[in-house]
């Protein structure tokens, strides 16, 4: 094994709650030197005051000692390094610069605009290095202007992801999953990682813009709703894809699993499953396009065929007849999967100063390497932690100096 393909790289993390902090988790699980920078005046990172919290008694809705550490900061913080610094002062600003001197990447996912006023963003630190990369993650794009406060569901309305599940008539559905909040930092990441290729070739970084509502809505687009519409078929289609039919999620008798027959030889199998093989010789389901013309018949066969199996006994017969099928897992089965536990895609996490006896799986890093070495193993750090050493060992300042930043509550 070789190191990791970031070693040697310095990131400065100016995020806050999941979009950004979850590129550089990334950025830091590929072997980046992640620093985050946090206001020491604000409790830093707002996922630090995100309950549960891990105590030395267990979980706890509500924070009881000083060291306790919301869960979310333990999944977001790892494999970085914390130092506070108040940016709103001159004294802070010029650490920052001195700070981006010496980085690769920066990263911020401030409010469009906020780094303007700060006096921090892109044109004005681009002096102090000319090779950084700087990323962006807004939920409008960097030039938007004042576009309002871009939370997740705010994002998800917009992008008209809110629209593609449930049924025809039902109300919006909300994925359950930050969705907007995780797919902007995965361009994020993309898009630095191809920047700092660029700055290999060229010697020159560049601002790296990523909007959260962009992101999500190329995925949407991604699937070519407007053709649907347009030939009649339904965007919203609750358990089943007709169009792709056989396919979808059925109730088995002690729970769901799905289905997926799209092809003609995944639709034998289904037709042999579901003890109908004369389905084979039916006009009206021997092929795709008239499967998808008598999809709510095929469906509403393989569901009462369904409610009398259980789930074990449903995938064990699609999957002898060569079916793709699964059953529907609950999210705690779902972490525990040997096969993604095992190529460390999820992996348990810890306090940084005491051992949590109740069983906290997060995040791995969902890539493998056949030489380099990867992962988040090391826990996060409490706000500030590593703000003497990073400007003694980083910057060269003297204690006198690191001093006189406190007192003056810079750091």
């Amino acid at each position: 094994m070789t190191g990791a393909p970031l070693d040697g790289r310095l990131v400065l993390d100016l995020t806050t709650a999941l979009a950004g902090p979850y590129a550089t988790l990334m950025l830091g699980g590929l072997g980046g030197r992640v620093i985050k920078v946090e206001n020491p005046h604000r409790g830093g990172d707002s996922s630090r005051t995100n309950s549960p919290y891990a105590t030395r008694d267990g979980l706890s809705p509500v924070k009881t000692a000083a060291d306790d550490m919301s869960v979310s900061m333990l999944l977001r913080g790892r494999n970085k390094e914390s130092i506070s610094l108040d940016l709103k002062t001159e004294e802070g600003r010029a650490v920052l610069m001195d700070l981006i001197a010496h980085a690769d990447v920066l990263v911020e996912n401030y409010s469009a605009g906020v780094t303007r006023r700060l006096g921090i963003d892109y044109e004005a630190v681009r002096a102090a290095n000319p090779r950084l990369v700087y990323t962006s993650i807004t939920g409008f794009g960097s030039d938007a202007g004042d576009g309002g406060k871009a939370m997740d569901t705010i994002v998800q309305a917009l992008s008209g992801i809110m629209m593609t599940a449930g049924e025809p008539g039902d109300s919006p559905v909300r994925f359950g999953l930050p969705i907007a909040d995780l797919s902007a930092p995965l361009f994020a990441v993309i898009g630095t990682l191809a920047a700092l290729m660029e700055v290999d070739r060229s010697g020159e970084g560049q601002h790296v813009d990523v909007s959260m509502l962009g992101a999500m809505t190329s995925l949407v687009a991604c699937e070519p709703f407007d053709a649907f519409e347009s030939m009649g078929y339904p965007t919203r289609t609750g358990d089943y894809v007709p169009r792709l039919a056989p396919f979808g999620t059925f109730r088995a008798s002690d729970g769901w699993f799905a289905v997926c027959g799209p092809t003609d030889a995944f639709a034998a199998g289904v037709f042999r499953t579901i003890d109908a093989p004369e389905l084979l010789d039916d006009p009206r389901f021997a092929m795709r396009d008239a499967r998808v013309s008598n999809s709510d018949e095929l469906h509403e066969r393989m569901a009462d065929w369904a409610g009398h199996r259980t789930v074990d006994e449903a995938v064990t017969a699609f999957e002898s007849n060569g079916v793709p099928c699964a059953p529907v897992r609950a999210l705690a089965d779902a972490v525990r999967d040997p096969r993604v536990q095992s190529r460390r895609e999820v992996v348990r996490i810890q306090h940084p100063d005491f051992h949590v006896d109740t069983e906290l799986w997060g995040t791995g890093v969902p890539i493998t390497f056949s030489r380099s070495e990867v992962g988040l193993d090391r826990p996060a750090h409490a706000l500030g932690a590593d703000t003497q050493d990073v400007l003694e060992e980083l910057l060269g300042y003297s204690a006198e100096r690191i001093a006189g930043l406190a007192d003056a509550r810079v750091v």
